[in-house]
């Protein structure tokens, strides 16, 4: 955490929450198929939320990762480099959000680059990370390395192709929700201003 001194009261109560949502388990089916997908080029993290914050923080895994997802040569990120900088790695990661994205990941499912480089909220990485590896096994290309049963499946599209006549014939049928008076009546009902009787 960059500059940031602890926080108290309503901060850390909301930064606590945000820290519940961090899954040990799924941080070590990530870091399985992450060394798994990028094939021995990324070394063994620290075990723990810290450690995998340190592992990924400079965003040279990211990149490797989201490389291997692609035939070989054709990976988005051309240059990557590990460095002690803050704005270069936060620059490695922002690379790895906009591939991500190309990819097929929803804008609303990536993280923020500072969410993974100041730690603030990780669970929120492990989101992006399993919504990039349930893409990958639904795309089936043959770059997925790991078990495909690590990651949730994706639905697929299910179109279905009506003839003319049962589209015609679905033009007359009025559905309940569209509403109904069947069994309705104003039995009961008192005249506009009357006061209601109560026995």
């Amino acid at each position: 955490m960059a500059n940031r001194g602890p926080s108290y009261g309503l901060s850390r109560e909301v930064q606590q929450k945000i820290d519940r949502q961090y899954d040990p388990e799924l941080e070590q089916i990530l870091v399985q198929w992450i060394l798994g997908q990028c094939g021995g080029e990324v070394a063994q993290p620290a075990p723990g939320r810290d450690g995998f914050q340190q592992w990924l923080k400079d965003g040279t895994v990211l990149c490797r990762l989201i490389n291997s997802l692609h035939p070989r040569g054709q990976g988005p990120v051309a240059k990557i480099q590990a460095s002690a900088m803050a704005f270069k790695q936060m620059e490695q990661i922002s690379q790895f959000l906009q591939a991500a994205e190309r990819y097929g990941i929803a804008a609303t499912d990536i993280f923020q680059t500072v969410d993974l480089w100041e730690g603030k909220n990780m669970a929120c990485v492990q989101r992006t990370l399993m919504n990039l590896g349930s893409l990958a096994v639904a795309k089936g290309d043959g770059l997925f390395v790991g078990d495909p049963n690590w990651f949730p499946k994706k639905s697929q599209e299910n179109r279905r192709v009506f003839s003319e006549d049962k589209l015609k014939e679905g033009q007359s049928v009025i559905g309940l929700q569209m509403g109904t008076n069947r069994g309705a009546s104003q039995a009961g009902m008192t005249g506009y201003g009357m006061p209601r009787q109560i026995l």
